[in-house]
């Protein structure tokens, strides 16, 4: 997966070269970034120290939700309750240290992905949130010192109108609880900012020109529900990475919406409507009842451990896939308006292999070249932190210094952690 799922950063030497001559006061730098998201974290406040940038200047967004990982995108490192306990110690330190970072992008889009339902990614997403600040608040982290910097990442899927109410209905219930169950008071902690991205998962390798316009309708469900950032999907996507071409028209629609329609100009454009207000308190019924259910459960890190969220979501996926099949639920080129003489006529990007041996390389060639007594103090630190009820961020970041691999510190806190083995859940 070198070169082909991110950008590559195994130390602080490959953070340094991504970000050389940038100046990390001047700029907001987002991380897609979940298991090992706490090193990550800290190889950037290691540089930021390098770069004599104070810590309370700096701006950006780690996705850092464990919790979506165990139900949807399934690529977590340790089990859930060390995972919490691993960013409530994050959530603790970016509050006291870096108050203009939002430590977490609390995500609904994987979930979504994944084959839930509007109501099940609006619920889902919503109670992983309000499992983050019981944790907070549990370590001793006052609401309103925390909440502002917690931010959200949603789906804008094909069901325009249905779309638009999630996303109103999620504005609704998080305001609603922050002020009624969680005691908050400031404004900017009762307001749920997200950013939006469009439906990987719609998108089909027939066709492929068609994902243009289903981009289009989902990225103007997006900005009429209220998104604060965007992302639209290129239309080759499900065959490839994007090629530049299919970038370049993905922008262009973003740009389009954005300076020709006039979509944007007013906020809450749809509100009043009695169709669009009937969707939204039923979404908010719904996502209400799958409060109650999970609480039944023992709440998420239960549920997790019982696969409720994994039975659902897959219950809700073959209903979806049935639908399609049947011909119940029409897919353009898919089982609607079909080219059975179909050649797909569109640029395809390939990545070579040869990136892979060259990171390996680069890798082991820091390694034969840096202090191995710091390295070694370093992981012994972070061990010793694990293992009692001190914060483990700086000491990670201390390692990050030391030009500790992201692999090394993985593996000691494994040793101390273990490893999540999910078990079956049907």
């Amino acid at each position: 997966e070198v070169g082909k799922c991110g950008v590559s950063i195994a130390t602080l030497n490959d953070m340094e070269i991504l970000l050389k001559d940038i100046d990390l006061s001047k700029v907001s730098i987002s991380q897609t970034i979940n298991g090992p998201a706490i090193i990550l974290l800290a190889f950037y406040i290691a540089l930021a120290e390098k770069q004599g940038v104070p810590l309370s200047k700096l701006r950006g967004t780690l996705q850092n939700d464990i919790l979506k990982e165990f139900t949807a995108q399934k690529e977590w490192i340790f089990p859930p309750v060390p995972s919490m306990r691993i960013i409530t110690d994050m959530l603790s330190y970016c509050t006291e240290n870096m108050p203009q970072y939002n430590t977490i992008s609390i995500s609904g889009y994987h979930i979504r992905e994944a084959g839930a339902t509007a109501a099940q990614e609006l619920a889902f997403t919503l109670v992983d949130g309000f499992t983050y600040i019981e944790y907070a608040l549990e370590a001793g982290l006052k609401i309103d010192d925390f909440a502002p910097r917690l931010s959200f990442f949603f789906n804008s899927h094909l069901d325009f109108f249905e779309e638009i109410a999630k996303f109103r209905a999620a504005r609704r219930i998080w305001a609603k609880h922050l002020k009624e169950k969680y005691g908050a008071k400031k404004e900017s902690s009762l307001k749920l900012r997200f950013h939006a991205q469009t439906a990987g998962c719609s998108l089909t390798a027939q066709q492929p020109e068609n994902n243009i316009s289903r981009t289009a309708f989902q990225a103007i469900a997006a900005v009429l529900g209220g998104a604060q950032s965007l992302h639209t999907n290129s239309m080759d996507e499900t065959l490839a990475l994007p090629s530049e071409k299919a970038a370049e028209i993905a922008l262009r629609t973003q740009q389009l919406i954005a300076y020709e329609t006039g979509v944007a100009n007013v906020a809450d454009p749809l509100g009043g409507s009695w169709f669009v207000e009937s969707l939204t308190d039923q979404l908010e019924r719904d996502a209400e009842k799958y409060f109650e259910d999970i609480e039944k459960n023992g709440g998420v890190i239960q549920a997790i451990e019982d696969g409720y969220f994994q039975r659902e979501i897959a219950k809700s996926a073959e209903d979806y896939q049935r639908l399609i099949d049947e011909k119940q639920l029409y897919i353009v080129g898919v089982n609607k308006f079909i080219k059975n003489d179909e050649d797909i006529d569109i640029p395809i990007l390939e990545i070579g292999s040869e990136v892979e041996g060259e990171r390996i390389k680069s890798i082991n060639n820091l390694r034969n070249n840096r202090d191995e007594t710091m390295v070694q103090q370093s992981l012994n630190m972070i061990q010793e932190c694990c293992r009692n009820e001190n914060n483990i961020m700086p000491a990670i970041i201390e390692a990050a210094k030391s030009y500790v691999t992201l692999g090394e510190i993985v593996t000691v806190m494994k040793a101390e952690f273990g490893e999540w083995q999910e078990a079956a859940a049907f």
